[in-house]
């Protein structure tokens, strides 16, 4: 196995080194191969690695070598069998472990050699394998094995660090360097707050609503391990715990006496949220200055310029309660937040508060919440983002005052559903009839209702394990997924001249933090105590004042701020968009242009963006063309520029123009566009120097990008050869040029970050376009790449419709610009691995030139303190943005997850779509720093590995089969998938431009839509009813169960639709009933379907109303369209519907059962 690691820089590892997804702290850059990078000299969890190397041959194992199960190659009438056959009467001959060549040992591991993991045993005929290497997660005390996926720690870089030395920077940047020293600013004197009388509120404050809040749900214990509402039982019993659905929560508990604590609580005292360990030190190690208001020069930035993607979103110029007073209002999306008030609970008193009058409470009124898709319900359904109220019973313990032994007793008073015990090797129907939920966090129900939803903020591990070597004992990845810049049908928005942060850490005030009394209130991630501001003792919801714990910053745990001056230095940039367009002969046979002109032409008036909203064109093919748009012209000019070598801007002032202002003449380019090059023979592509000049354009005010292009750039810099081996496509050896074949690109997208400017790619082609190299141009500058191939405007009209509805999603979104978003988390716990597009500006501050609500990322972290101390850790993601309407915004989102010292209860918590999603990313990581091969047995050990650990540690009765609890029974189907997705496998027929997208995929897109390319959904649709259908906007939904990817659940007698994500497969069987062809498919008999079906007729017939209303309902729970193939036994297309059965055998593939035999095998040594 290569030595590379699976946390690597990104690029060729030669050159200079850009720390961008995945990368690493600086720290860890600092540190030598061979070093223990282990914070608490705990082995690191690694497991992505060569455990058990695959035997030769294609694919993950050699055809022909086993019978166990025929594959089912015709459709059989009669019932499916409900268990796996029994091996007693044909025994299942063995085969050679997984896994690749023999691995070499990391640099950075510092285990001892490792030992060979047994092969299992030959059969008659067989001869036995030779003993290979093995590798593994961390090492065993039976069986030292080699590190091979750093799960929790920061791994070292394949070369010598160097440091990042972005390009000059042009215009300052909307950011602040704030002049404050790493010591952080003194606290203000509380004499300033020391008013106890209730003052009025500011004249000019207001408060304002906008829209109807969207439906809440109350939350539900999903793995059954908490009833909602219940506690782990206290050592003493509580008072009675009420829970009033119109008053807002007050203080977590009354204000201790005596000095301002800093350190922990004592253990059973009613407290506010836990506090870790005395910190002795206000200052964040040296390294981190660059990320908590320091004065230390960013290292990727020029000694002369300002860190300015660093003041916005951390050090604003004045600190919270020292700016003067402003308008303070309030904006949610709750048109009821402001009606009449209703009394709270008689007799309660609010801790040490003064007594508040009845009106005051806050009248919030849940909604019924309208049915979504199944995929994105399940990831949404124990979660409302309303304001939610919290009450605490006088004397009471607060939410997070049990110790984790009293949550380990209520656990084990009774097994929960997440921990029952499930044989997969005897229970074959597992796979549930809807979505998979998120598991809920086993907290109080209060502090569950506060919580963000997992559509937004999601872990990897809802219990967080107390030490990092109890993370590595259960060998499961700990990270977090999150979608930032997710499109909410509700989200309050606050107007305030003072944003209340922690004058430590920078943490936004949050429904977490602890208010000590009215005036002072601790942090919840770093536990120090913080004054409150005047200005926040005046609730704009209730309009009362003293009431700090009611504000909606800390009833929400997703909201956005509208920032003040102080996190600006310039005037928020205008909405700025370029379209960059190829328009060589092949461009031009592809016919895209006209689509795109026309889209553009129905879209201008909804692009967003104000008066100050710019676009300008330019066109390429062996020279550049520029477009004069200025007001006054009576036509657009069109400028060419030969010089590709030396290119410039003829005239830099009229090629970027006012929308508003010269829209007529845009609107005449686009209408005569198409035409210009209608006769073009100019076949060259001359991309890299077309970009240079958008570069050139965009420089000064920054803003969008979009590259339209159809074939390998050939002419000039960042000129491209084909590197493809057709012949080479299934071949089961290690796929080759997977990484960029030039740097030009990811330098040219760097160049772009620093000038806030992001690079969005659509490749359309028929032929190979080296979609490795290019797609770093969208990378790192927080783009985003959509890929049709074999895009034709005759030949694909699939391909057409789906440019079609994508480009409008695109041009209409909305978009944030000159963006930067920082992750923290409760002291102990550190963040070491980005994934997604972007560029790492710092430590831990994430460049986003431009960000989208359809971009996900995912981060992987360690524990580098112990949590002892504490009982809940929090996760805070704040993104900084300028809007389109040139708002400064910040977006905060806060998680709040438990923490337990027992294996069963991180097993219990254990989210197995999350964990796949984050292994995915790890996975095509490693495909490209190391092999295709290393990534594919580092994820078969993943599933080994975690499943081993529940055996070994958490089983208390060894029984014989596959054991595993409920809430991971789909973790080795979820790897299988991953195997056979386009992305990793072998052994069939893949273009290279295929499978870098799908790499591309996998890391860019939120876990809802990445779950689907990964696993798909097959539903029966011949025979859908209303029964259980669900009601939206009049129309009925009909909701089919759920079917196992396997030939074995389709009929010939039935038609049934896959949905891939991306594509969806509407399969009609050979003998389907008549009804369904005519009613729904407007053809007379099977042989009547056309070849290349892609619209369902409208027909007036009740069957074809539920069929086009459940394929309209599921495309349009997505952000992008995906087209849908209508196929017969006959068709083309057939293959790759075939290939989606996950759970059936390949020539080159294991099936299901074989797949488990194998993890068994591997387990049981």
């Amino acid at each position: 196995m290569s030595t590379a690691g699976f946390n690597s820089q990104n690029g060729t590892g030669t050159g200079q080194t850009y720390a961008n997804g995945p990368s690493q702290n600086p720290v860890a850059l600092q540190q030598l191969p061979g070093v223990s990078y282990g914070m608490t000299n705990q082995p690191p969890y690694n497991p992505v690695q060569a455990k058990a190397p695959a035997p030769p041959g294609p694919g993950l194992y050699p055809a022909g070598l086993y019978q166990p199960i025929p594959p089912v190659s015709s459709y059989q009438p009669g019932p499916p069998p409900t268990s796996y056959p029994s091996s007693a009467g044909q025994p299942l001959l063995p085969r050679p472990p997984m896994g690749g060549h023999p691995s070499h040992t990391p640099p950075q591991s510092a285990s001892p050699s490792p030992g060979p993991r047994m092969p299992m045993p030959p059969a008659q005929a067989t001869p036995p394998p030779p003993a290979v290497s093995s590798s593994s997660y961390y090492p065993n005390p039976q069986q030292p094995m080699t590190p091979a996926w750093q799960y929790n720690t920061p791994t070292p870089p394949l070369g010598p660090a160097t440091s990042i030395s972005a390009p000059p920077m042009g215009p300052v940047a909307n950011h602040v360097n704030s002049a404050a020293t790493i010591a952080g600013p003194s606290l203000p004197s509380s004499a300033s707050y020391s008013s106890a009388a209730p003052l009025p509120p500011p004249p000019n404050m207001s408060y304002s609503t906008t829209q109807p809040l969207g439906p809440g749900m109350p939350p539900t214990s999903l793995h059954g391990y908490t009833q909602p509402g219940v506690a782990p039982p206290p050592m003493n019993p509580m008072a009675p715990h009420t829970y009033q659905g119109q008053s807002n929560r007050p203080a977590y508990g009354p204000p201790p006496t005596g000095p301002t604590p800093v350190g922990p609580p004592p253990t059973m005292k009613p407290t506010p949220l836990p506090t870790g360990p005395p910190v002795a030190n206000a200052t964040p190690p040296p390294p981190k200055a660059d990320a908590q208001c320091g004065g230390v020069v960013n290292s990727t930035l020029s000694p002369t310029e300002p860190d300015n993607q660093e003041g916005d979103i951390e050090c604003p110029g004045a600190v919270a309660g020292n700016g003067p007073q402003a308008s303070n209002s309030y904006n949610h999306l709750d048109n009821k937040m402001a009606g009449p008030t209703q009394p709270g609970p008689p007799g309660r008193h609010l801790g040490h508060y003064p007594s508040l009058p009845p009106g005051y409470q806050n009248t919030s009124v849940p909604h019924a919440t309208p049915p979504i898709h199944p995929a994105m319900q399940a990831a949404t359904q124990p979660y409302t983002q309303a304001p939610q109220p919290y009450q605490q019973p006088p004397g009471g313990l607060g939410p997070a005052q049990l110790s984790p032994s009293l949550a380990a007793m209520s656990l084990q008073s009774s097994t929960p559903e997440a921990l029952r015990v499930v044989n997969l090797l005897q229970e074959r129907n597992l796979l549930p009839p809807a979505p998979v939920p998120a598991p809920t966090p086993c907290l109080t129900q209060d502090l569950q209702k506060l919580n963000c939803s997992p559509e937004v903020f999601r872990s990897t591990l809802t219990s967080i394990p107390q030490t990092q070597s109890l993370l590595n004992k259960a060998k499961m990845p700990l990270g977090l997924l999150l979608h930032p810049f997710k499109d909410l049908s509700q989200l309050p928005v606050v107007t305030s001249s003072t944003i209340v942060r922690c004058r430590f850490c920078r943490t936004y005030i949050n429904p977490f933090v602890s208010f000590l009394d009215q005036r002072r209130w601790k942090c919840n991630l770093c536990y120090r105590v913080n004054d409150v501001p005047e200005e926040f003792m005046y609730n704009p919801v209730s309009r009362s004042y003293g009431e700090p714990h009611k504000r909606p910053e800390v009833q929400n745990a997703t909201i956005e701020f509208i920032a003040p001056s102080e996190y600006m230095l310039r005037p928020p940039q205008p909405a700025v968009y370029l379209f960059v367009l190829d328009v060589s002969h092949n461009a031009v046979e592809t016919g895209y242009l006209n689509v795109f002109c026309q889209s553009l032409l129905d879209n201008i008036n909804s692009l967003p963006g104000d008066s100050r909203t710019k676009v300008g064109f330019i066109t390429f093919d062996s020279t550049i063309h520029f477009y004069n748009l200025q007001e006054g012209l009576s036509q657009p000019q069109m400028l060419i520029v030969s010089d590709i070598e030396d290119i410039f801007l003829p005239t830099p002032d009229s090629l970027l123009v006012n929308l508003n202002e010269s829209k007529e003449l845009v609107q005449d380019l686009l209408k005569s566009l198409p035409n210009l090059f209608e006769k073009t023979m100019e076949t060259q592509s001359a991309l890299g120097s077309a970009l240079q000049a958008a570069f050139k354009l965009l420089s000064p005010t920054g803003g969008r990008m979009s590259v339209f292009q159809t074939q390998l750039p050939n002419l000039g810099v960042g000129a491209l050869q084909s590197r493809e081996d057709p012949n080479q496509r299934a071949s089961a050896k290690d796929i080759q040029h997977l990484a960029p074949a030039t740097d030009f690109y990811k330098k040219l997208a760097l160049d772009c970050s620093s000038q806030q400017v992001a690079v969005d790619l659509f490749l359309l082609s028929a032929q190979y376009c080296d979609l490795a190299s290019l797609g770093c141009i969208s990378r790192y500058s927080a783009g985003s790449v959509y890929y049709y191939p074999s895009y034709h405007h005759q030949h694909n009209p699939a391909q057409v419709e789906r440019f079609q509805k994508d480009l409008k999603r695109y041009l209409t979104r909305k978009i944030g610009f000159e963006a930067v978003m920082r992750i923290r988390c409760t002291k102990g716990l550190s963040i070491h691995t980005f994934h997604g597009n972007f560029f790492v500006r710092s430590t831990d501050l994430l460049s986003l030139p431009n960000v989208n609500p359809d971009a996900g990322f995912a981060v992987q972290m360690s524990i580098e303190e112990n949590l002892d101390d504490m009982q809940v850790v929090s996760f805070q993601a704040a993104l900084l943005y300028t809007s389109s309407k040139g708002e400064r915004r910040i977006r905060v989102h806060t998680l709040c997850l438990p923490v337990v010292n027992s294996l069963s209860d991180i097993f219990a918590g254990a989210d197995v779509q999350a964990i796949t999603g984050l292994l995915a990313c790890m996975a095509v990581d490693r495909s490209v720093t190391a092999s295709l091969s290393d990534a594919r047995d580092a994820m078969t050990n993943a599933a080994i590995d975690s499943l081993m650990s529940y055996r070994q540690s958490v089983l208390t009765i060894q029984q014989p089969g596959l054991l595993v609890p409920a809430c991971l029974r789909l973790f080795p189907l979820y790897i299988l998938a991953l195997l056979k997705q386009k992305a990793f496998r072998t052994g069939t027929s893949t273009r290279l431009d295929d499978r870098v997208f799908a790499m591309l995929q996998l890391k860019y897109q939120p876990l809802a839509y990445a779950m689907l390319m990964i696993h798909p959904a097959l539903y029966r649709v011949d025979d859908l009813t209303d029964e259980g259908a669900l009601n939206i906007n009049e129309r009925t939904i009909p909701q089919p169960r759920l079917l196992q990817l396997s030939v074995e659940k389709l009929s010939r007698e039935g038609a049934f639709l896959m949905d891939a994500g991306i594509v969806m497969y509407l399969w009609i069987g050979r003998n389907c009933h008549s009804n369904f062809l005519t009613q729904v498919l407007g053809v007379p008999n099977y042989a009547a379907v056309p070849d290349n079906l892609y619209l369902l007729p409208e027909l007036d017939t009740a069957e074809s109303q539920r069929t086009r209303a459940f394929i309209g309902w599921l495309r349009d729970q997505r952000p992008f369209f995906p087209s849908l193939h209508i196929i017969r036994d006959e068709s083309q297309l057939k293959a790759s519907f075939m290939q989606n059965m996950i759970e059936d055998r390949t020539e080159s593939a294991l099936s299901y059962y074989e797949f488990l035999l194998h993890l068994q095998q591997q387990i049981s040594k």
